[in-house]
């Protein structure tokens, strides 16, 4: 939690110091492929859950398109590479939720319930103070990890958040969830600035591809990696002052 609400430098350090805790006690326990939902088992049984995120995803962008609210996803970052590198991180984000939190905590809680709401309301907190992701979250979370328990894997799971995350980033307004940032990043949002920083970067010749800009989402992990979706941390310097460009979403 506490990398949310660090800025950089500090904030990398954090990010990769839990990083490397949760490797080491997820390999520590050694519970196995499927029971950390990482195997084939309830893979094809789960696979509705796409498309049931499809379909609300469809609705939404309809919505969208129909009150002049839809809009492209910010930042120079491809599309595609945007898209597939947030659908990764949403599967490690599943990770954290049910294969790490939400076992540990059926453990130590009584019942399915009080796991669920407890490991859920850490997933929920983890994206304050975004007043969209955070009640999303939520409720995402709950019925993410009543499925898991039901199936015992995350990787449905984890499409179906990158699609529907992906959707939230092009139909909500940018002034309302400061492209997906949460912690630090969302208080220090300036629309005007990365406004004129996108423009700047976009028509500067040298504009390339940086393999770690930033750091995005929940924990930090890096903007490059994410494609920029969600984000923490402080605004980055314009890009005349780095000599790189800084992918944001």
């Amino acid at each position: 939690m506490a990398t949310i609400w660090t800025a950089n430098p500090t904030q990398r350090v954090l990010y990769w110091l839990a990083f490397a805790w949760i490797i080491a006690t997820s390999w520590a326990r050694h519970d196995g492929w499927t029971a950390l939902g990482l195997g084939r088992k309830g893979l094809l049984q789960s696979l509705w859950v796409v498309g049931v995120a499809l379909l609300l995803s469809a609705g939404a962008i309809f919505i969208a398109w129909r009150t002049h609210t839809l809009h492209r996803l910010h930042g120079p970052t491809p599309i595609l590479l945007h898209g597939w590198g947030y659908i990764v991180w949403s599967i490690m984000q599943q990770f954290l939720l049910q294969s790490y939190f939400l076992l540990r905590l059926l453990r130590l809680l009584p019942g399915k319930m009080a796991p669920i709401i407890a490991a859920t309301g850490i997933f929920a907190l983890a994206h304050l103070p975004n007043p969209i992701l955070t009640p999303i979250t939520f409720v995402w979370g709950v019925a993410s990890c009543v499925l898991f328990l039901r199936y015992r894997n995350i990787y449905a799971l984890g499409l179906a958040h990158g699609i529907m995350g992906l959707c939230v980033a092009v139909t909500v307004p940018n002034s309302v969830h400061h492209h997906m940032r949460v912690g630090l990043g969302y208080l220090r949002y300036h629309a005007r600035a990365q406004d004129r920083r996108l423009a700047e970067q976009q028509g500067s010749p040298d504009h390339r591809w940086c393999p770690i800009q930033a750091v995005s989402l929940q924990t930090g992990v890096p903007a490059s990696f994410a494609g920029g979706v969600e984000r923490v941390g402080r605004n980055p310097p314009p890009s005349h002052r780095t000599g790189c460009p800084i992918s944001r979403f």
